[in-house]
């Protein structure tokens, strides 16, 4: 799930790994993808890693499917629920078989997907092929197990919670959008997650619903070969039965006023954030790469801003933003702490008035080619393990069901204009499509 990378990581040349022109690709492994009959996705990347391979399962699930009333947070319930175990592998037996291959599990949700992963030794692949295979297909837990792992969620949700940054993201959320499910974050409303345990019922019917195998897709990096990872999933993940459920988002309809989101939270350091619609992912429009150069270039602790904010005049502690890679249209957003409540005017305006420069005056050609090197090699170097490329991978996966977009969306980078990120400032970074979210010790939001 991506928030702009911003970018600080000067390299020297001798330590980049090569990369060719605008046409080529980012990614420079083969890419093999296989669609099986039941719909499942297999995506098979080769890598000189002598014994090791990630195993992933990308579930293009997560809190954006929450169309029910009331039921929210059902995705990362069932990011816990998965572990719970089967009538073949218990959840004791899953945990010691998955020792045996010599890896751990692991699994996180977001708004558009659930991934779950593991790293471990190439040649146990079968194993975990079959392990993978069975709680997918055959995950069995009784009431009571549902009732403890629903407390288990109200109590992370009650950790988080405790933490401003994620009450202002949740209520920034929630003003934002009216509409959309992307009004409620992963968690969920609270009010949800307190009555989970009454939802045995319901969490049977979403595991019905959405773990099926259109909706996924495997993803195998390492000491691996396509064939053998294909005569695999094939022997395991075949007879997994396609499901017919589609499910209707709604959609959200067009912001015409700045919003406001605050949080009172007496002593604790200031923040302002600016959070503008955005736009949802798509491999073949120039928008969000531009966004993305806007962002790195406006943001960065290399920006004048920040030259401005947080070294020169030291209002600032910390300062940068960007948007999100999504299915839908979701949020672009820019965060300040400061150091005085004071000065949060102040800061909110300075942001503003960078944001309206780039509105009308042209980045020079070098700054905007320093910072496609950067993106470019900064990706490059962290390229270097079986665990970093399938993380890479996924999170394009999830966004368009194709492993391929992770190229094909580098090479779009390559073509924004200074005129292109003029483009998108005015388009999107518009007071109309604006959330102004800010935590101070003050009853209501300080600032206009």
């Amino acid at each position: 799930m991506k928030k702009i990378i911003t970018l600080l990581i000067l390299v020297t040349i001798n330590t980049l790994v090569v990369i060719g022109g605008p046409g080529d690709k980012i990614l420079p492994y083969p890419i093999t993808q296989t669609k099986m009959a039941n719909g499942l996705n297999v995506v098979t990347v080769p890598y000189d890693s002598p014994g090791l391979a990630a195993f992933y399962i990308i579930m293009r699930v997560g809190s954006r499917d929450e169309i029910d009333a009331g039921r929210t947070g059902f995705a990362h319930f069932f990011e816990h629920m998965m572990f719970r175990g089967t009538e073949k592998y218990p959840k004791e037996a899953y945990s010691n078989a998955l020792k045996a291959t010599g890896a751990s599990a692991n699994a996180n949700t977001w708004l558009d997907r659930t991934v779950y992963h593991m790293t471990g030794n190439a040649s146990m692949l079968d194993k975990m092929f079959e392990l993978e295979a069975d709680r997918f297909m055959n995950l069995k837990y009784s009431v009571q197990d549902f009732k403890t792992e629903a407390g288990a969620v109200k109590g992370e949700y009650t950790k988080n919670s405790a933490s401003p940054y994620e009450q202002l993201d949740e209520k920034t959320n929630d003003v934002a959008f009216s509409t959309h499910t992307y009004k409620h974050t992963t968690m969920g409303f609270f009010k949800d997650v307190v009555d989970m345990p009454n939802q045995y019922d319901f969490s049977l019917e979403f595991f019905k619903k959405f773990y099926r195998p259109e909706f996924a897709t495997i993803l195998v990096v390492g000491d691996v070969t396509p064939e053998a990872v294909n005569k695999l999933a094939e022997k395991y993940f075949g007879v997994w039965q396609q499901g017919n459920y589609e499910n209707k988002i709604p959609v959200e309809p067009t912001q015409t006023e700045t919003r406001y989101a605050h949080v009172k939270v007496p002593n604790f350091p200031p923040v302002v954030s600016l959070s503008y619609k955005s736009p949802a992912f798509d491999d073949t429009k120039i928008d969000m790469p531009a966004l993305d150069l806007l962002n790195t270039i406006l943001f960065s602790e290399k920006s004048d801003l920040y030259n401005k904010l947080v070294i020169k005049e030291q209002k600032v502690r910390e300062i940068g933003g960007g948007a999100s890679n999504t299915r839908d249209p979701y949020l672009s957003q820019i965060s300040a702490s400061l150091v005085d409540g004071k000065d949060m005017q102040y800061v909110k305006d300075e942001i503003i008035k960078a944001i309206d420069k780039m509105k009308t005056l042209p980045v020079d050609a070098t700054t905007l080619e320093q910072a496609k090197m950067r993106m470019k090699y900064s990706f490059a170097m962290g390229m270097d393990s079986p665990t970093s490329i399938a993380e890479a991978l996924s999170g394009y996966i999830w966004v368009t069901g194709d492993a391929e977009s992770i190229n094909r969306s580098y090479q779009l980078y390559e073509k924004v204009t200074p005129q292109d990120l003029m483009n998108v400032a005015n388009k999107y970074y518009v007071s109309t499509g604006l959330t102004i979210g800010t935590i101070s010790g003050d009853d209501n939001c300080p600032i206009k």
